[in-house]
């Protein structure tokens, strides 16, 4: 039976992996068909695609859609487009559709993988915003709706393999004795300061910051991975994705980035799952689930492999890590507060009006007035966004006064 498949984000780092694997499964079997695609800004990357896999439907913002619509045309290409927010849900939802991959970046992408989820959909999340900003929401949503809900992150899918069938199948099974999880480990390469002082990091560019030792990834998750608010971020996923208190993870630095995360057992076992640090090879995985199929990933080499080296964060130089334990034990305000806030505080990096550490800075200080405001925790979508809009205007607010 052929798996349609939509993905959102199709011009991102996790599209291009995505579509890579599709393509090289496309040429031997029917088992998948691009049924979608969304873009943002890369348009004519967006046109290519279309070009390539010929989807039936296309979503892009809402003032590109006659002019992309024209385009289309002009490919003689016949192409549904939809335009804005309420086409990326419109995707999400659509009836044709089996699997969405959930690959927008930020804020942007919680509508519509709210929306794939209510659906019921088969959904391969890369959006850990949806989880850090609304993930009581999201996992209900999940439930109610029958959904499938398969993590493509490296370290959140590598636990997801550590783990027994099913909890696989049921996150609130981990709780049962009979299957001894005690604790979850997320790997961190810690970046490309971590040999480096924070006065070191004070002074880092943009070219420098977003220079990642292993991984290949967008500008955003690369400034996120620099101040390890990624794996802050990460660390709240994990734990609506498998129904853990944050006090159950731990965060290890494992700068070779070759074991991806592991799960730590009553019995003193440790399992991990080790690969090459390729996003391809954890879409692969969530794309064929509960099958295998070839990522298209060189095999690791475990004769050439260099020592392993597993350190201790510094939860001074990283101090957004130490925000997001500090958020997850305060509740669903503070983890979009602070989403909201590093997303602001990392664009004011990127336009050089703030250094880099100064985003740490920023995402406390937005904390603690949005604390003395004693809001009410979310119970709808449209709350969890204007808790992340006032965080925002905060946010802002803080940068102006003191950056600008």
């Amino acid at each position: 039976m052929t798996q349609r498949i939509t993905v959102l984000g199709a011009t991102g780092s996790i599209g291009d992996s995505t579509l890579s694997i599709l393509e090289t499964a496309q040429a031997s079997s029917t088992e998948f068909e691009v049924y979608a695609l969304s873009g943002h800004r890369q348009l004519d990357k967006l046109l290519d695609l279309c070009q390539k896999f010929a989807p039936k439907r296309v979503a892009v913002p809402t003032e590109a859609v006659a002019t992309f619509a024209q385009r289309l045309k002009a490919a003689n290409l016949s192409v549904d487009v939809v335009g804005g927010e309420s086409g990326l849900i419109e995707l999400a939802e659509d009836p044709q559709v089996d699997t969405v991959v959930a690959a927008i970046v930020g804020a942007a992408g919680l509508p519509s993988t709210l929306a794939a989820a209510k659906a019921g959909k088969r959904i391969l999340l890369a959006n850990k915003e949806a989880l850090v900003m609304a993930g009581h929401l999201m996992m209900q949503a999940v439930r109610d709706n029958h959904a499938t809900l398969l993590p493509i992150d490296s370290e959140h899918n590598a636990i997801f393999q550590c783990l027994p069938e099913p909890i696989q199948q049921d996150n609130t099974k981990i709780h049962q004795s009979e299957y001894g999880v005690r604790k979850l480990w997320l790997t961190a390469s810690g970046g490309p300061f971590l040999h480096k002082t924070y006065a070191d990091m004070a002074a880092a560019n943009i070219a420098e910051a977003v220079k990642h030792p292993n991984w290949s990834m967008g500008q955003k998750i690369s400034i996120d991975s620099a101040t390890m608010m990624n794996k802050g971020l990460e660390l709240i996923e994990a734990a609506h994705l498998f129904d853990l208190p944050e006090a159950k993870i731990e965060v290890v630095i494992h700068p070779q980035s070759i074991i991806h995360s592991l799960v730590e057992y009553s019995d003193g076992s440790l399992l991990a799952q080790l690969g090459s640090p390729d996003m391809k090879t954890p879409i692969a995985h969530a794309l064929a689930y509960p099958k295998r199929i070839d990522s298209g990933v060189v095999p690791l080499d475990l004769f050439a492999l260099a020592d392993l080296e597993f350190i201790r964060p510094d939860l001074n130089k990283f101090a957004c890590l130490r925000l997001a334990r500090d958020a997850m034990q305060s509740g669903m305000v503070a983890t979009i507060g602070l989403n909201a806030a590093n997303e602001v505080a990392v664009k004011a990096f990127i336009d050089e009006q703030v250094k880099l550490t100064d985003i740490a800075l920023i995402n406390e200080q937005t904390l603690d007035t949005m604390a003395q405001q004693a809001l009410q925790a979310p119970s709808h979508i449209d709350e969890v966004i204007a808790i992340d809009q006032r965080a925002r205007s905060i946010a802002k607010q803080i940068v102006a006064k003191r950056y600008c």
